[in-house]
């Protein structure tokens, strides 16, 4: 599906979100949770440096869902993100019961970025959402945005 000008607005403020995160010090991802009429909700980045592993935009965002929105509304909603979800936020995503995911680049990108800088490899498999969660429509990689994160990811691992 090709992306809607707000589409393209709330993936550029998730991967704001991330730009955010490396200023504070952590890994380069930011996700945004919108409603069914695209009105924000909740921002999220991550936090594994600072508290732990798992805290993950994408899986806080689910969380937050699961416990605030009711199942109309998480189905009705969307998440926009600056990475691919990995397999625990996939499945978060989907236990919770919430809708489309837009990303700005793939798990496959992240995964050759981290290596090629020289980065531990993750202890969990780079599967894409479709693998983990196939019922989740899902758009990305944003090319344009994709090469931004890719710098992200950079400015994260040189400092």
């Amino acid at each position: 599906m090709a992306l809607s000008e707000q589409d393209r607005r709330l993936l550029t403020q998730a991967v704001d979100l991330a730009e955010a995160a490396v200023d504070a010090g952590d890994e380069p991802f930011g996700s945004v949770l919108v409603d069914g009429s695209g009105a924000v909700l909740q921002t999220a980045v991550n936090e594994v440096v600072h508290r732990n592993a798992t805290i993950h935009p994408e899986l806080t965002l689910a969380q937050w869902a699961g416990d605030h929105l009711d199942a109309d509304a998480r189905a009705a909603a969307t998440v926009y993100t600056s990475g691919e979800h990995c397999p625990m936020c996939s499945a978060a995503h989907a236990w919770v019961g919430l809708g489309r995911i837009v990303y700005a680049s793939s798990s496959e990108q992240t995964a050759r970025w981290v290596a090629e800088l020289g980065g531990a490899p993750s202890p969990v498999a780079a599967l894409p959402i479709t693998a983990v969660a196939p019922g989740i429509p899902v758009d990305g990689p944003d090319e344009e945005l994709a090469e931004r994160v890719h710098a992200l990811h950079r400015r994260f691992r040189e400092r």
